[in-house]
């Protein structure tokens, strides 16, 4: 059975896992501040605010989770000490200000009544269970207007067959700078507007 709860109601308890699930999901995003999971939580864990992220749980454990934010309203909150404790002195500097400049701060199109869905992702052992469809339903059925999914790798075909199929379409998509490279060529974003 599927439970979806907001992090700030599972407790601090959880924030540990749903950061593991977290750093696992988009640990290829992640390889420039390390390529081990465990220093990545370290790092992470203290910047995530529990309460803009939602959390499938399979047997209480977390599965998948998301995050809404809403206007000027952030999921993360990092500080500079935690990661370099985690990171190193010098990578934990440069790797602070990477998170500040990619991961905080709202995008240009944010306002009330718009939710933006972020950092969607699945534990590896319950990927293709429904868990993350789950998920994204439980998350439209939030009393917002319209959704917006932003900066999703063209080459992530589950993640963008999911979204299509709730209903998602295309709104964006920016070209990436070394394509070859990235292994990806564009960004996609997605909105969804509530009838």
């Amino acid at each position: 059975m599927i439970e979806i709860k907001r992090g700030d109601e599972l407790g601090e308890e959880y924030r540990r896992p749903i950061t593991e699930v977290l750093v696992n999901g988009f640990a290829e995003d992640f390889e420039f501040f390390s390529k081990d999971a465990r220093v990545l939580a370290d790092a992470f864990e203290h910047m995530v605010i529990l309460e803009r992220f939602h959390v499938a749980l399979v047997d209480g454990e977390p599965a998948a989770i998301a995050s809404v934010t809403e206007g000027a309203q952030e999921c993360f909150a990092p500080e500079r000490q935690p990661i370099e404790r985690a990171l190193g002195r010098m990578r934990g500097a440069i790797s602070y200000r990477i998170v500040r400049s990619q991961f905080v701060g709202a995008y240009d199109g944010a306002r009330d009544g718009l939710a933006e869905i972020g950092f969607v992702t699945t534990a590896p052992e319950h990927q293709g269970k429904g868990v993350a469809t789950a998920l994204m339903r439980e998350l439209l059925e939030l009393p917002y207007d319209e959704f917006v999914l932003r900066d999703i790798k063209d080459t992530n075909a589950p993640a963008l067959g999911l979204y299509r199929k709730l209903g998602f379409t295309e709104s964006r998509r920016r070209p990436v700078r070394f394509a070859k490279r990235a292994g990806f060529s564009a960004y996609v974003s997605m909105s969804l507007r509530q009838a």
